[in-house]
């Protein structure tokens, strides 16, 4: 494995093929700030590029998954009347800003590993960003949601209002957008945001997080990323296309070492020992 990425907010353990994310800001409630948008894409991209890596576990240390944007250090992002660049400038500086941090949440969509969310205690604003960028998503019975941004003013822009009407519906989406809303785990379970509550606060989720990657990680790395390719190929496309798509996929790993594996451990009667080639 290269040299893993080192962060002030952020910490990666792998173990078993699984790596474990960490949101490591717990005295500001993993508030989302600077470094922690220029460092999520770096981790990501190592976590991406590792073979010894095949699933990855989103979590955070800590009461909570995080409280969203840290507003202290974003004040005076978008400037004002008075800003020394001019109003184009500043605009065009917001502008960026925004497109830097979208496509930080993004990469965690983008990686072709599969990522489980473990969320636990209060996720709002960008920490539902977040999770609904990832594949899957457990809550601990004392999660909070909330994509609070219409009750600060603002129209959430880092991914919310793109993923969760395909995560939850439209009809869920708005209601959660519009209002700003806190809704608890057990609401987050019915509406389809998060796939299962679990017991035991954040070590519980964490681990029930683990151990559903640890099974994810037990399957063929080329054909569970061919799988989350697949189901991310899938938006803006026909059924038919889709299926064209897959085929193509197909048509190029099928012929595997995993596959020629998988069948020789099923004559054999045993558990297939996979390398992603």
């Amino acid at each position: 494995m290269t040299d893993r990425p080192s962060s002030e907010v952020l910490r990666v353990d792998v173990e078993g093929g699984v790596a474990t994310l960490l949101l490591e800001r717990p005295e500001k409630r993993n508030a989302l700030g600077p470094a922690f948008w220029a460092d999520l894409p770096r981790f990501m991209a190592w976590l991406d590029g590792e073979d010894d890596v095949r699933a990855v576990v989103l979590a955070a240390a800590g009461p909570h998954f995080s409280v969203g944007l840290d507003l202290s250090a974003f004040g005076g992002i978008g400037g004002g009347a008075d800003d020394p660049r001019g109003a184009v400038a500043a605009n065009r500086a917001l502008f960026e800003s925004v497109r830097t941090m979208q496509a930080s949440v993004s990469s965690l969509a983008a990686c072709r590993k599969p990522v489980v969310a473990a969320v636990h205690g209060y996720c709002i604003g960008g920490g539902v960003d977040l999770i609904t960028a990832c594949d899957v998503r457990l809550a601990a019975e004392d999660a909070i949601f909330s994509v609070r941004e219409t009750r600060i003013a603002i129209v959430a822009d880092l991914g919310s209002l793109q993923r969760l009407p395909r995560i939850v519906g439209a009809g869920h989406a708005a209601e959660l957008a519009l209002t700003g809303r806190d809704v608890d785990a057990q609401r987050a379970a019915r509406i389809g945001l998060v796939n299962d509550v679990v017991d035991g606060g954040g070590d519980g989720v964490r681990k029930a997080a683990t151990a559903l990657a640890v099974e994810i990680a037990a399957n063929s790395p080329l054909a569970v990323q061919g799988t989350k390719a697949v189901l991310a190929a899938n938006d803006g496309r026909t059924v038919e296309q889709g299926l064209e798509y897959v085929a193509w996929w197909n048509s190029l790993y099928l012929r595997s070492d995993d596959l020629t594996e998988a069948m020789t451990a099923f004559r054999e009667k045993r558990d297939p020992r996979f390398t992603g080639r």
